[in-house]
């Protein structure tokens, strides 16, 4: 307390030696240093000026402010309490009959106010020196900024001024040549995005961080695939769209993830077309507590229904989501129900009670080898329980139904992938039988979905290894959970009824670089600190996915990222019998071989050796140029290695 006392002691006589040292050089200034009658009108109203001064410092608690972290708030402060005092001075002295030049008046504003000023920006920044010497220890980390723009700034007035202790800035790499080799917040824009690696190994950088949130996800990727092989941390500071309030500070850079490697453009969506079927509607989501159906919910309640019910299985899935959409948008705003989307009686009183609009199904069992060691489950959950839903929901007078589809549904290896096509048949059934606007939506892999490959790896690199790849060529298409609930909402804005819609994947990604660039980023290096393990490829998987059949074909919609596939039509009545004898069969071979009549391209490769006979061929076929129907190839490979199905 004594030492704030006399801080503010020390402030108080700076100011008022500041005023009578401002007062005499604006008397030089006006009237050269000659003699005049103004010169003893001054020295008799100097006490007049300081006080003024004061009082208006205090008025504008110019005292009570951190000089150490001024910004432009305390520099107008200063301004105004100048101007404050000075037109105070002038009125009193004026009230007195003493006629000062008013020109002096505005001189000794500009001084004085420009003398504190002055002072206060060297009270700054020597105690900002000193602040940065005393915090300063032998693990302070050399920091790189990537992005010389605004949030550069910002973030790098924040580790100057209150990180000093931990991080030291280095520089600035942009990629605007007219940047390069000028001076941001006093430091060096020392080149661009290529030259981060040579400034690692010359300054031993240990930390970059990624500062341009308004970037293309292009340009992020590229910055981010550079940082990713150097040994230091490297963190990002996330785009626009997600700094809503507009802020930009040290707190929300994080981690780069690899998402950001794999990072696409925003989706764009038509929100009013969205919000027409959605705002102020009852919603139901099936698989609500899933990776895919929770995000859809969060997605649905942005759009203001007059109800979201959660429906699913897992009680503990269903208490989690609703807990946080609970939190945020009331308790009434969402219903939890937890039940059997196989059951149609529970599920007809269900829909009965709640009387849904909209049904965005997505409960599905989706483990491929799993499914391979027990198929009546993918036929019970994947194929009935779709059914049910479809049919209660055209019973209901539902509005709109969106079904969640997977490209594992596309020429099927597996189990789940049959299940999941025959699913879509389903659904492309129900549109015939009822009024309800039925729509499939089809997409590949999302990342950080449970029990997906993202974070297997995430936890085999945290125990140091090995982190398991099933082939060297294998190859999937990914995009992420928020990306595709807002694709899903948007094709079930476009749908009219019996349509087959698939989501734009981008590039397919190559698993074991996905593998090795996730463990570079974690500080590692590949093969040596975290070894990688080719564990061959399991039953029912396949090395290459695809989006749809050679038979489909795609047409363009209005949305960029979303196409319609030519689907052929189908005999439900057919279709409906040949499930009712999936339904009442319980032997494994009876359930391949009617999947088999239902899915002419379904070429299961229920077992590792005829999973990796079936890779084998499609390398060697690729390596030599010639053309192949993939499917064909996985036939006669079968055949050929004598395969029991």
């Amino acid at each position: 307390m004594r030492g704030r006392w006399t801080k503010l002691l020390i402030f108080i006589v700076a100011d008022i030696v500041a005023v009578l040292l401002g007062t005499a050089i604006s008397y030089g200034l006006r009237f050269e240093f000659h003699t005049t009658p103004y010169a003893s009108m001054l020295q008799q109203t100097a006490p007049i000026l300081v006080l003024s001064y004061l009082a208006w410092m205090y008025i504008l608690r110019i005292y009570q402010r951190v000089w150490r972290y001024a910004g432009s708030r305390e520099l107008f402060a200063l301004i105004y309490s100048g101007l404050g005092a000075c037109v105070t001075y002038a009125a009193i002295t004026m009230a007195m009959g003493l006629n000062l030049p008013r020109s002096l008046y505005v001189i000794l504003f500009i001084v004085i106010t420009g003398i504190i000023g002055f002072g206060r920006l060297i009270f700054r920044y020597v105690s900002l020196k000193y602040y940065s010497n005393k915090q300063k220890n032998e693990e302070t980390v050399p920091v790189l900024i990537v992005g010389a723009g605004d949030a550069g700034a910002i973030i790098a007035r924040e580790i100057m001024t209150y990180h000093a202790k931990n991080r030291e800035l280095v520089g600035f790499v942009d990629d605007d040549p007219k940047k390069v080799g000028r001076l941001l917040a006093g430091q060096m824009i020392m080149g661009d995005r290529h030259d981060i690696p040579r400034l690692v190994a010359e300054h031993g950088i240990k930390e970059i961080v990624i500062a341009m949130p308004s970037a293309k996800a292009a340009t992020v990727k590229e910055i981010v695939s550079i940082c990713a092989p150097l040994k230091c941390k490297t963190n990002i500071l996330p785009g626009l769209y997600q700094l809503l309030d507009g802020n930009v500070s040290l707190s929300q850079i994080r981690p780069i993830e690899i998402e950001d490697l794999l990072q696409r453009e925003p989706v764009r969506l038509d929100m009013e077309e969205i919000a027409a079927y959605l705002e102020g509607k009852v919603v139901l989501v099936t698989g609500a507590g899933g990776s895919i159906g929770s995000e859809i919910c969060r997605s649905v309640m942005r759009m203001k229904p007059a109800k979201l019910i959660l429906l699913g299985h897992g009680e503990n899935s269903i208490y989690l989501i609703n807990k946080e959409l609970s939190k945020q948008y009331g308790v009434d705003a969402v219903t939890p129900v937890v039940a059997d989307i196989r059951d149609t009686e529970q599920l007809m009183s269900i829909f009965a009670e709640y009387k849904p609009e909209v049904v965005f199904h997505a409960a599905a069992h989706k483990h491929v080898p799993l499914m391979e060691a027990w198929p009546m489950s993918a036929v019970l959950n994947n194929i009935l329980g779709t059914r049910s839903v479809a049919d209660v929901a055209g019973r209901s007078g539902v509005r709109k139904f969106v079904m969640i589809s997977t490209d594992k549904a596309v020429n099927p290896t597996s189990v789940m992938g049959a299940s999941k096509r025959i699913a879509e048949k389903v659904i492309q059934a129900m549109n015939t039988c009822y009024p309800t606007e039925y729509v499939t939506v089809r997409f590949g892999n999302v990342l950080g979905s449970r029990g997906s490959v993202v974070p297997l790896f995430r936890e085999q690199i945290a125990k140091g290894g090995p982190v398991t790849v099933t082939h060297e060529e294998m190859i999937r298409y990914f995009m992420t959970i928020p990306e595709a609930s807002q694709l899903v909402l948007q094709a079930g804005a476009m749908g009219k009824g019996g349509e087959l819609f698939l989501l734009d994947m981008g590039e397919p990604v190559k698993i074991i670089d996905l593998a090795r660039n996730m463990i570079r980023l974690s500080g590692f290096e590949p093969g040596t600190e975290i070894p990688i393990q080719i564990t061959g490829l399991r039953p029912g998987e396949k090395l290459y996915e695809e989006l749809l059949t050679a038979e489909e074909g795609t047409e363009h919609t209005k949305h960029e990222k979303i196409y319609e596939a030519r689907i052929e039509p189908l005999d439900a009545d057919w279709l409906f019998a040949k499930i009712e004898e999936l339904l009442h069969t319980h032997s494994a071979d009876d359930i391949i071989t009617i999947f088999k009549e239902i899915i002419p391209t379904y070429h299961p490769n229920h077992t590792s050796e005829a999973a990796n006979a079936v890779a084998d061929s499609l390398i060697r076929a690729k390596a030599t140029g010639h053309g192949v129907d993939l499917n064909e190839l996985a036939s006669a490979t079968l055949a050929k290695k004598d395969i029991k199905q």
